[in-house]
Protein backbone atom coordinates (compact mmCIF):
# COMPACT_ATOMS: atom_id res chain seq x y z
CA UNK A 1 0.00 0.00 0.00
CA UNK A 2 3.00 2.06 0.44
CA UNK A 3 3.85 1.51 -3.12
CA UNK A 4 0.60 2.69 -3.75
CA UNK A 5 0.99 6.06 -2.31
CA UNK A 6 4.50 6.90 -3.41
CA UNK A 7 2.80 6.38 -6.77
CA UNK A 8 0.06 8.51 -6.14
CA UNK A 9 2.05 11.49 -4.75
CA UNK A 10 4.57 11.25 -7.95
CA UNK A 11 1.61 11.43 -10.38
CA UNK A 12 0.01 14.93 -8.30
CA UNK A 13 3.52 16.55 -7.18
CA UNK A 14 6.44 14.92 -9.80
CA UNK A 15 8.53 13.84 -7.43
CA UNK A 16 9.45 10.36 -6.50
CA UNK A 17 9.19 9.06 -2.97
CA UNK A 18 10.48 5.59 -2.03
CA UNK A 19 9.09 3.86 0.99
CA UNK A 20 8.40 5.03 4.14
CA UNK A 21 8.48 8.25 2.92
CA UNK A 22 5.16 7.99 1.29
CA UNK A 23 2.86 7.52 4.80
CA UNK A 24 5.30 10.80 6.54
CA UNK A 25 4.51 12.88 3.57
CA UNK A 26 1.22 14.08 5.23
CA UNK A 27 2.69 14.85 8.39
CA UNK A 28 5.58 16.46 6.96
CA UNK A 29 2.91 19.00 4.65
CA UNK A 30 0.95 19.29 8.14
CA UNK A 31 3.67 20.14 10.24
CA UNK A 32 4.95 22.97 7.52
CA UNK A 33 1.71 24.50 7.63
CA UNK A 34 1.23 25.09 11.24
CA UNK A 35 5.16 26.39 11.10
CA UNK A 36 4.17 28.54 8.32
CA UNK A 37 4.27 32.38 8.01
CA UNK A 38 0.36 32.32 7.45
CA UNK A 39 -0.62 33.05 10.87
CA UNK A 40 0.40 33.27 14.45
CA UNK A 41 1.31 30.04 16.56
CA UNK A 42 -0.31 31.02 20.04
CA UNK A 43 -0.75 29.12 23.39
CA UNK A 44 -3.82 29.18 25.02
CA UNK A 45 -4.75 30.97 28.17
CA UNK A 46 -4.15 29.12 31.75
CA UNK A 47 -1.52 26.62 29.82
CA UNK A 48 0.76 27.30 32.65
CA UNK A 49 0.50 24.29 35.53
CA UNK A 50 1.99 27.11 38.73
CA UNK A 51 -1.27 28.53 38.42
CA UNK A 52 -3.46 27.55 41.07
CA UNK A 53 -5.19 30.30 42.35
CA UNK A 54 -7.42 33.35 40.40
CA UNK A 55 -5.47 35.72 38.43
CA UNK A 56 -6.18 38.92 37.27
CA UNK A 57 -7.79 38.72 33.48
CA UNK A 58 -6.56 41.94 31.54
CA UNK A 59 -7.74 40.73 28.19
CA UNK A 60 -10.98 38.70 27.19
CA UNK A 61 -10.92 35.45 27.33
CA UNK A 62 -13.69 32.46 25.49
CA UNK A 63 -13.99 28.80 26.48
CA UNK A 64 -15.46 26.24 24.42
CA UNK A 65 -15.24 22.41 23.95
CA UNK A 66 -15.20 20.43 20.81
CA UNK A 67 -15.58 17.28 19.71
CA UNK A 68 -14.59 15.49 16.90
CA UNK A 69 -15.87 12.56 15.84
CA UNK A 70 -15.90 10.13 12.45
CA UNK A 71 -19.01 7.96 11.85
CA UNK A 72 -17.55 7.71 8.33
CA UNK A 73 -14.66 5.67 8.62
CA UNK A 74 -14.40 5.07 12.18
CA UNK A 75 -10.82 3.75 12.39
CA UNK A 76 -9.73 7.42 11.90
CA UNK A 77 -11.15 9.55 14.61
CA UNK A 78 -9.59 13.22 14.11
CA UNK A 79 -7.36 14.66 16.83
CA UNK A 80 -7.50 18.76 16.99
CA UNK A 81 -4.35 20.08 16.23
CA UNK A 82 -5.09 23.93 15.87
CA UNK A 83 -7.87 26.35 16.58
CA UNK A 84 -7.53 29.14 13.54
CA UNK A 85 -9.06 32.79 14.21
CA UNK A 86 -8.75 35.94 12.48
CA UNK A 87 -9.58 39.23 12.95
CA UNK A 88 -12.68 40.75 11.06
CA UNK A 89 -10.73 42.15 8.78
CA UNK A 90 -7.34 40.30 8.23
CA UNK A 91 -4.48 42.69 6.78
CA UNK A 92 -1.54 40.71 7.50
CA UNK A 93 -0.01 37.39 9.04
CA UNK A 94 -0.47 38.54 12.70
CA UNK A 95 -4.26 39.09 11.77
CA UNK A 96 -4.58 35.12 12.27
CA UNK A 97 -4.31 33.34 15.21
CA UNK A 98 -3.49 29.53 15.69
CA UNK A 99 -4.18 28.24 18.91
CA UNK A 100 -2.30 25.26 19.54
CA UNK A 101 -3.57 22.33 21.38
CA UNK A 102 -1.99 21.39 24.28
CA UNK A 103 -2.02 18.63 27.58
CA UNK A 104 -4.84 19.85 29.22
CA UNK A 105 -6.86 20.14 26.61
CA UNK A 106 -7.22 16.74 25.61
CA UNK A 107 -10.10 14.25 26.43
CA UNK A 108 -8.97 11.80 24.06
CA UNK A 109 -10.64 8.18 24.16
CA UNK A 110 -9.18 4.87 22.37
CA UNK A 111 -12.60 4.12 21.81
CA UNK A 112 -14.10 4.19 18.01
CA UNK A 113 -17.25 4.83 19.04
CA UNK A 114 -16.43 7.83 21.45
CA UNK A 115 -15.13 11.22 19.88
CA UNK A 116 -12.49 13.12 21.47
CA UNK A 117 -13.28 16.18 22.93
CA UNK A 118 -10.85 19.25 23.34
CA UNK A 119 -10.94 22.25 26.26
CA UNK A 120 -10.39 25.56 24.40
CA UNK A 121 -9.44 28.40 26.00
CA UNK A 122 -9.10 31.33 23.50
CA UNK A 123 -7.74 34.69 25.18
CA UNK A 124 -8.16 37.72 22.46
CA UNK A 125 -7.23 41.13 22.40
CA UNK A 126 -11.04 43.19 22.22
CA UNK A 127 -12.09 43.78 18.78
CA UNK A 128 -14.11 41.57 16.27
CA UNK A 129 -13.36 38.31 15.52
CA UNK A 130 -14.06 35.22 13.18
CA UNK A 131 -13.76 31.83 14.14
CA UNK A 132 -12.49 29.92 10.57
CA UNK A 133 -12.19 26.45 12.24
CA UNK A 134 -10.27 23.75 13.24
CA UNK A 135 -7.77 21.51 11.67
CA UNK A 136 -7.11 18.39 13.09
CA UNK A 137 -4.84 15.06 11.87
CA UNK A 138 -5.79 10.96 12.20
CA UNK A 139 -3.76 8.18 11.44
CA UNK A 140 -3.69 4.82 11.13
CA UNK A 141 -0.53 3.14 9.59
CA UNK A 142 -0.28 3.21 6.73
CA UNK A 143 -2.43 6.49 6.20
CA UNK A 144 -1.91 9.70 7.75
CA UNK A 145 -3.86 12.39 6.78
CA UNK A 146 -5.78 16.18 8.13
CA UNK A 147 -9.25 17.33 8.67
CA UNK A 148 -10.59 20.68 7.74
CA UNK A 149 -13.35 21.50 10.27
CA UNK A 150 -15.07 24.68 8.96
CA UNK A 151 -17.39 27.30 11.57
CA UNK A 152 -16.86 30.59 10.33
CA UNK A 153 -18.66 31.93 13.79
CA UNK A 154 -18.30 35.70 14.58
CA UNK A 155 -16.61 36.80 17.96
CA UNK A 156 -16.94 40.20 19.47
CA UNK A 157 -14.05 41.06 22.10
CA UNK A 158 -15.44 43.77 24.28
CA UNK A 159 -14.07 44.31 27.29
CA UNK A 160 -12.17 41.61 29.89
CA UNK A 161 -13.37 38.67 31.50
CA UNK A 162 -14.34 34.70 31.10
CA UNK A 163 -16.96 33.90 28.43
CA UNK A 164 -18.15 30.58 27.80
CA UNK A 165 -19.37 30.43 23.75
CA UNK A 166 -20.53 26.72 23.32
CA UNK A 167 -19.68 23.30 22.65
CA UNK A 168 -19.14 22.64 18.69
CA UNK A 169 -20.38 18.90 17.95
CA UNK A 170 -18.63 17.65 14.61
CA UNK A 171 -18.90 14.53 12.73
CA UNK A 172 -17.50 13.41 9.78
CA UNK A 173 -20.35 11.30 7.39
CA UNK A 174 -20.32 10.15 3.39
CA UNK A 175 -20.00 13.57 1.43
CA UNK A 176 -23.01 13.76 -1.19
CA UNK A 177 -22.01 15.24 -4.36
CA UNK A 178 -21.25 19.06 -4.28
CA UNK A 179 -20.93 19.19 -0.50
CA UNK A 180 -18.10 20.86 1.17
CA UNK A 181 -15.25 18.06 2.11
CA UNK A 182 -13.64 17.60 5.20
CA UNK A 183 -10.13 18.42 4.68
CA UNK A 184 -7.94 18.67 1.88
CA UNK A 185 -7.94 16.60 -1.64
CA UNK A 186 -4.27 15.68 -1.33
CA UNK A 187 -2.52 13.81 -0.53
CA UNK A 188 -4.70 11.73 -2.77
CA UNK A 189 -4.65 8.22 -1.58
CA UNK A 190 -4.52 8.79 2.21
CA UNK A 191 -7.09 11.61 2.13
CA UNK A 192 -9.60 9.52 0.81
CA UNK A 193 -8.63 6.60 3.09
CA UNK A 194 -9.35 8.74 6.07
CA UNK A 195 -13.07 10.20 5.03
CA UNK A 196 -11.50 13.60 4.69
CA UNK A 197 -11.68 14.37 0.73
CA UNK A 198 -14.67 11.30 0.42
CA UNK A 199 -16.61 12.60 3.47
CA UNK A 200 -18.03 16.11 4.92
CA UNK A 201 -18.51 17.30 8.63
CA UNK A 202 -22.20 17.55 10.33
CA UNK A 203 -21.43 20.26 12.77
CA UNK A 204 -23.97 21.53 15.78
CA UNK A 205 -23.31 24.72 18.69
CA UNK A 206 -24.54 24.34 21.34
CA UNK A 207 -24.80 25.18 24.94
CA UNK A 208 -23.62 22.83 27.37
CA UNK A 209 -21.89 24.92 29.89
CA UNK A 210 -23.94 22.69 32.37
CA UNK A 211 -21.61 19.73 31.37
CA UNK A 212 -18.25 21.49 30.69
CA UNK A 213 -18.19 24.09 33.73
CA UNK A 214 -16.61 20.88 35.98
CA UNK A 215 -14.31 20.17 33.13
CA UNK A 216 -12.50 23.56 33.34
CA UNK A 217 -13.05 24.55 36.58
CA UNK A 218 -11.30 20.78 37.19
CA UNK A 219 -8.08 21.50 34.33
CA UNK A 220 -7.59 25.16 35.35
CA UNK A 221 -7.33 26.40 38.78
CA UNK A 222 -7.31 29.57 37.31
CA UNK A 223 -10.53 29.73 37.41
CA UNK A 224 -11.66 29.05 40.59
CA UNK A 225 -13.52 31.63 42.23
CA UNK A 226 -13.83 33.32 38.45
CA UNK A 227 -17.50 34.36 37.47
CA UNK A 228 -17.66 32.51 33.52
CA UNK A 229 -20.58 34.41 32.03
CA UNK A 230 -22.01 32.78 28.41
CA UNK A 231 -21.99 34.23 24.97
CA UNK A 232 -22.94 31.12 23.03
CA UNK A 233 -22.37 31.65 19.59
CA UNK A 234 -25.06 31.49 17.03
CA UNK A 235 -26.02 28.03 15.41
CA UNK A 236 -23.47 26.95 12.63
CA UNK A 237 -24.41 28.22 8.86
CA UNK A 238 -23.42 25.57 6.97
CA UNK A 239 -24.79 27.64 3.69
CA UNK A 240 -21.86 29.57 5.07
CA UNK A 241 -19.56 27.25 5.09
CA UNK A 242 -20.48 25.90 1.67
CA UNK A 243 -19.89 29.29 0.24
CA UNK A 244 -16.74 29.77 1.92
CA UNK A 245 -15.68 26.09 0.95
CA UNK A 246 -16.42 27.06 -3.04
CA UNK A 247 -14.41 29.99 -2.93
CA UNK A 248 -11.40 28.56 -1.77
Amino acid sequence: MTNQFASVFRSVTGFKLTPPCGVLATIIVALSLLVSGCATPTKMAFSDDSATTSQEISNPVFLMTVTLQNEYIKAFRPRLLVAHIEKAVVKDSADRINFTMDKKAKIESKSPTVGNTYLLRLELEQGDYVIRGFTSMARSFPFHGSFFTPLHSELQSSKPGVFYIGHVEATVRKREEGEFKAGPSIPLLDQAMIGASTGTFDISISDQWKEDEPKFRERFPALNGVIIKKAILKPFDRSKAQKWWEGN
